[in-house]
């Protein structure tokens, strides 16, 4: 207590000040998003899943689930997500002398090729999980483990928040389960796929990103949407002078404009002597609109490094050998997400012990290049006659059943074979 600004106590000592202590600042989660602290990591990541937004304005949001609308960005997040959900995702060991192994007594193969969780195929938990990664730079697999370590299953996880426990480097997930589960797991439960991630764990979307061009690409395609359903003026009704009044002048614009947006007309309107119909052709703009759609088209194209023709389009042209166009559709496209792709899930579905020992996982681009049976069969025909491979090895590859005697490298045409029969009676080298 103060009395005329001396402190008066019973001990005779002045009372401790209080600190004030305030709580941490954290972001709110967001249903997709990620729960952040507050600085600059947190804007980061709160641009990336609200949106990036241009500085222009009246250029709508970048977003995701807006930019889905897009034919062309579900194009390739479709084509990028069904081309590495359709080919085996198999697991090998390399070897101290180099050579690689398949694996196939493990969990983590069983379950991204086959029933990843109850009534859920493999390829389609990996399709979920690559599509959410493409197009909003995040993909989550809930990965369990029973008390043995071993993979149980790989589930699809929705609402995901990502939040990181203080004093450590664990990371902990709030998300729901296809079950409609609530689920708290660290980070060694959750194969995580992130692009672009500036912090390690955040991904960002190519949308957010590059977000005035999509924008712009945006705003396009929703002024050609406004023009396609009567957004700008098509034509015009030329009305006469000798109406008896302004309501009937009225009237009779409004049957005539009823009649030419009624899909069921017959095309013969019945009009007055001075007045007339004129439509009006495709303004400057509206092809200029046009023109800026194929640019969007081939810009968002390269946000993906999907080939054109993998679009359906042929204006940038068309290679003369398909197979070769698939390679390089392969080498410069797959490749670049596959790789990470691999990676990321080698760390969350593969333990310390087992990267150790050199097992990964790879994605089996083999069934994108099928070739022809007559091709398949020529190469296995050199291959044996090379020799590469031996006759069983080649006739495993065709599905055949092994011979006697067939798993002998055949010599090369240019060498002699060794004449193992004995020598006949009376017969010399002489």
């Amino acid at each position: 207590m103060q009395i005329l600004g001396f402190e008066i106590s019973r001990t005779g000592q002045k009372a401790p000040a209080q600190t004030r202590v305030e709580p941490p600042m954290t972001a709110a989660p967001a249903p997709g998003g990620v729960t952040a602290s507050a600085g600059i990591s947190g804007f980061a990541r709160g641009w990336t899943q609200l949106g990036g937004r241009s500085s222009v304005r009246g250029l709508p949001a970048a977003t995701p689930d807006r930019a889905m609308g897009h034919a062309t960005v579900t194009a390739c997040c479709s084509n990028i997500a069904g081309d590495l959900s359709k080919v085996p995702l198999k697991l090998w060991q390399r070897m101290q002398d180099g050579q690689e192994v398949r694996v196939r007594e493990h969990p983590a193969p069983v379950l991204l090729n086959g029933e990843a969780a109850p009534g859920l195929p493999g390829q389609l938990v990996r399709f979920q999980a690559v599509f959410s990664y493409t197009l909003r730079g995040n993909g989550y697999l809930y990965a369990p483990r029973d008390g043995a370590g071993e993979l149980t299953r790989l589930d699809l996880a929705q609402a995901v928040s990502l939040s990181k426990v203080p004093g450590g480097d664990v990371r902990v997930y709030d998300f729901t389960d296809t079950s409609d589960t609530r689920r708290r797991v660290p980070h060694r439960s959750m194969a995580h796929l992130r692009y672009m991630a500036a912090d390690g764990w955040t991904g960002r979307s190519v949308i957010t990103v590059a977000a005035e061009s999509m924008g712009i690409a945006l705003a396009g395609q929703t002024a050609a949407a406004r023009n396609a359903v009567g957004g700008t003026v098509k034509g015009y009704v030329k009305l006469a002078d000798y109406y008896e009044s302004e309501e009937d002048r009225t009237r009779n614009a409004q049957r005539i404009k009823s009649f030419m947006t009624d899909p069921d007309s017959d095309g013969l309107p019945v009009l007055g002597p001075d007045e007339a119909i004129e439509r009006l052709d495709l303004s400057a703009a509206d092809r200029e609109l046009l023109a800026s759609r194929k640019f969007d088209r081939e810009m968002i194209a390269g946000l993906y490094r999907m080939p054109l023709f993998k679009l359906m389009t042929v204006e940038g042209g068309v290679k003369a050998n398909s197979e070769q166009a698939a390679i390089d559709y392969q080498t410069d496209c797959l490749f670049h997400w596959s790789a990470l792709v691999e990676a990321q899930l080698n760390v969350a579905l593969l333990t310390r012990a087992e990267r150790a020992r050199g097992l990964f996982l790879r994605h089996d681009f083999g069934a994108l290049l099928q070739p022809t049976i007559k091709d398949r069969i020529e190469a296995i025909n050199k291959s044996v006659g090379g020799p590469v491979k031996t006759r069983n090895e080649g006739r495993r590859d065709l599905g055949l059943p092994p011979l006697d005697g067939g798993d002998e490298l055949y010599p090369p045409p240019n060498m002699t074979r060794e004449d193992k029969a004995p020598a006949k009676e009376g017969e010399s080298d002489d």
